[in-house]
Parts: structure tokens; C-alpha cells; sequence
């Protein structure tokens, strides 16, 4: 077993306010989801191309109203848009219009998943806990036990493969708690995230029912810095269009984190799979 100093409470007022950063971040968030063509907000439906998909007439797959017939399909990794204008291709990641729909198609090669947004936004924006200062902490990343590689759903609802980045152990409640952390690939990019998607004692009564996620941050001197202030909700939460992440085994939390996205309805319940409620 390798050795592993846990996380330290990062020093701060009780009772502070958040931070202007932080605030930035919500308020640009917030401005997002309330407008963006490929918002959560907007989601309609979210499926695999598979070997092709139709798109279009009220039979299709995707039934897109005063849309003619279009194909989507998958070939060596390239994502092909067929109609009646000819064929195309569509670069993953990159949002692309088809009458008065959005679409975005994203996802590893042979696993491409198309994503449908209409131009209205529905539901509403988050709402956040307070700040709490005593939920924002720094430490060292312990290397992984089983290093590798897992297929996991991103925030996104996307499947991708994460890599096992490690753990950090955190003092909470007077206990430690050890937390499993994963390398998210971010879109199509060659870029990826720390993550973490925890559980806790709030889930359903005041945060999502499934689990939020929080980034682990690298900071200058080779740790890392732990915000529960900026813990998010999966995709789902705003739209059932989107599948919920599963819990990861051993991410519960056995007291509550009153901070980050709150949530008061309107997504998808637990999905099965990793651990019951904490």
C-alpha cells in the first residue's frame, strides 16, 4: 500500500462571500445555459449514429419537424450528413444546422453519438448553497492502485475513456475520505480534466439525486486544489434527453456538501450501477 497525506483545509473566513471568480464563473454559466444553441436547456434528444441514422420525416429516427430526409452516418471514424443537398461531412464536436434544429454529433470513433437541441430553452437555471469556505481544499493526488482505463459518462452524457488518475483524501466530518479521481477527455479535443463525480447526503434533498462533479485543479507547487463551491450537475439534470452518469464505486460521501449546483427537479433519477446512497 503506498502512503497518502490528506487534503488540508485551505484557510478562509466563515461566513465569506464567494469569491469574484467564483461569481464570474456562475453568472457566464448561467448566461450560457439561458442562450446557447447547444445548451443543455435546448436538449431534445441525445442517440448512438450506430451503422446510420435517420433524420427527419415523422418515421425517422430523429423526427424533425419540416426537416426532408437526412441520413447520419459513421465511416472509418468520419461522421457523414446525407440529404437531398448531397452529403457532407460534420466535424465531432462542432455544432451544425439542419432547418431550425442544431445538432452536434460527438463521441470516440465507432461510438458517435448525435445530439438534437430545438431553438427554445426550457427549465431552469441553477441555483447554488452558499459559499462555504471550509469545502475548498488543497493536497497531494495519490497515484491510481490499478492504473487503466474505464468507460465512463462525461458530464455531457457522452461515453468516453477515462483514465484512473489516482485518489485524494479528504478530512471531513472528522473522517478521512478517500475520493477517486478520473481523466476525462474533454469533447473531441486532446484535452482532459481531473474529475471527480462524488455522492453525498444531499443528493435529493438539495442537490441531484445522481451526483455532482468537481475538477481537481493543479496548482504551481505540484498539488492540487479542491473547490466544492464549483461542484456541477451532470447534463441530465436540466434534460432527460441526456443519460445520467453512474456512481463511481467508492466516491460516497457520507456527510453533506452544502455547496455548488444545487437542484430542485426536473432531470432523471439514479441510474443503476456503482454503490447505493451514502
Amino acid at each position: 500500500m503506498f502512503r497518502c497525506f490528506a487534503f488540508l483545509l485551505v484557510p478562509g473566513l466563515l461566513g465569506a462571500q464567494a469569491p469574484p471568480a467564483i461569481l464570474r464563473e456562475r453568472a457566464d454559466y448561467v448566461a450560457w445555459l439561458t442562450s446557447a444553441s447547444t445548451s443543455p436547456l435546448a436538449a431534445v434528444a441525445q442517440q448512438p449514429v450506430g451503422p446510420g441514422m435517420r433524420l427527419g420525416p415523422a418515421d425517422a429516427d430523429v423526427p424533425l419537424e419540416g426537416v426532408p430526409l437526412h441520413r447520419v452516418s459513421e465511416r472509418g471514424g468520419a461522421i457523414l450528413l446525407q440529404g437531398p443537398a448531397g452529403a457532407r461531412p460534420l466535424p465531432r464536436g462542432r455544432p451544425f444546422r439542419l432547418g431550425s434544429y442544431t445538432l452536434t454529433v460527438d463521441g470516440p470513433d465507432g461510438r458517435a453519438v448525435l445530439t438534437l437541441f430545438r431553438s427554445r430553452h426550457r427549465g431552469q437555471p441553477p441555483e447554488y448553497y452558499s459559499y462555504d469556505s471550509t469545502l475548498v481544499f488543497v493536497g497531494p493526488l495519490a497515484p491510481p492502485e490499478r492504473p487503466g482505463t474505464v468507460r465512463v459518462l462525461a458530464v455531457d452524457g457522452i461515453e468516453v475513456e477515462a483514465s484512473e488518475a489516482g485518489s485524494v483524501v479528504l478530512p471531513l466530518g472528522g473522517e478521512r475520505v478517500r475520493l477517486r479521481v478520473r481523466r476525462i477527455p474533454v469533447g473531441s479535443t486532446e484535452e482532459s480534466e481531473l474529475e471527480i463525480y462524488f455522492r453525498d447526503r444531499t443528493n435529493g434533498q438539495g442537490s441531484y439525486p445522481a451526483g455532482r462533479f468537481v475538477s481537481l485543479v493543479a496548482q504551481a507547487d505540484g498539488r492540487y486544489r479542491l473547490d466544492f463551491n464549483r461542484a456541477r450537475n451532470p447534463f441530465c439534470a436540466y434534460s432527460t434527453a441526456y443519460p445520467c452518469p453512474a456512481p463511481w464505486p467508492g466516491n460516497a460521501i457520507p456527510q453533506p456538501i452544502e455547496a455548488g449546483e444545487r437542484y430542485f427537479g426536473g432531470g432523471l433519477t439514479v441510474p443503476p450501477g456503482g454503490e447505493e446512497s451514502p
